[in-house]
């Protein structure tokens, strides 16, 4: 699409991004009050995208990853900064809301926990999905790195599952291990924070662990979603 010049074209990108970071930022921050009011959050978007027009869908998640999202809206709202001397506020309140959400998952995470007579220290946490995208295996800003951090934080062991990134990619803290039913037996959660076509996702259904879903992939008794 032919703009008039380097400058247009690099905001319509800037503009796509922060589109979609606030957006998510949205549905991220609508997901959080509805478990708390007891709404089904995932049933309320899909009947909102029923509408023909004047709506489009977006969904929630643990956060947001890679280059675009996180990092190209906070360039725009840096060069506002330096040279308007003014806030960006839309942005820096989508760069809030997305940025704790893996803070979010963890406190669910510890909720869960708790209702089983576990405490979140001690337990084994077998974390699905380590990329920050479906079927990719770029950890670049992925959630689940901040995920992982904290469960850390509070002295769990973490277990990965993620044949997509690589081992010079793989964050410290969380060992690798294939979603086999001996893993399964053995852990006390796990956290599905991306849901890659190559992972069996049915394992989890069918554990009777208990599973908080955070990208709404799974049904059964035991799964939490986000």
């Amino acid at each position: 699409m032919p703009v008039s010049t380097p400058r247009e074209a690099e905001m319509a990108k800037l503009l796509e991004n922060t589109f979609r970071h606030v957006n998510i930022a949205l549905v991220n921050e609508l997901a959080v009050f509805a478990h708390e009011l007891g709404v089904d959050v995932w049933e309320a978007i899909d009947a909102a995208a029923t509408k023909p027009f004047g709506y489009m869908k977006f969904t929630p998640g643990p956060g947001v990853g890679g280059h675009c999202l996180p990092i190209d809206p906070s360039y725009l709202s840096w060069k506002v900064r330096t040279e308007l001397g003014r806030s960006f506020r839309f942005v820096e309140l989508a760069n809030d809301v997305n940025e704790h959400m893996p803070d979010h998952v963890v406190q669910r995470v510890m909720h869960i926990l708790n209702d089983e007579g576990k405490a979140l220290k001690g337990a084994k946490v077998i974390v699905v999905g380590v990329a920050y995208k479906k079927d990719s295996g770029d950890s670049r800003e992925s959630p689940a790195l901040r995920i992982i951090e904290l469960l850390n934080s509070f002295h769990a062991t973490v277990l990965g599952v993620d044949s997509l990134v690589e081992d010079h990619r793989w964050p410290k803290g969380i060992e690798r291990v294939e979603l086999s039913d001996e893993v399964l037996s053995e852990a006390d959660i796990a956290i599905v924070v991306t849901d890659h076509s190559d992972i069996d996702l049915s394992k989890l259904v069918g554990s009777g662990l208990p599973v908080f879903d955070t990208r709404n992939s799974l049904e059964g008794s035991n799964i939490h979603r986000l």
